[in-house]
């Protein structure tokens, strides 16, 4: 499910939250548009939604990464190795960059 206010409580700002919720079996199709989730007790919601609220679910992609890579540690501190310099930028007078 996508969108939903309640996961927005005690969050600084609402782009960064999840834009997808979990993955819920459906209870029942209740008609066209509107389909009944089996929903834990924790989420308090009404169960019933709009099918435009619901994606299907699609598990990771082959070879996609879940954890981050490894740290290296050299002289006492935590870096990490990097493969390859993707973009860089100067934001507020420090240098950022994208690496992979």
């Amino acid at each position: 499910m996508k969108d939903l206010k309640w996961q927005m409580k005690g969050r600084r700002s609402e782009k960064l939250t999840e834009r997808f919720v979990g993955s819920y079996k459906v209870k029942e199709i209740i008609s066209s548009n509107a389909i009944e989730l089996e929903l834990p007790k924790s989420i308090r919601i009404h169960p019933v939604v709009n099918v435009s609220r619901v994606q299907l679910y699609r598990p990771q992609v082959k070879g996609q990464k879940k954890t981050p890579p490894k740290l290296v540690i050299i002289k006492r501190e935590e870096e990490f190795e990097v493969e390859k310099i993707i973009n860089k930028r100067t934001v507020r007078g420090k240098k950022k960059f994208l690496v992979r």
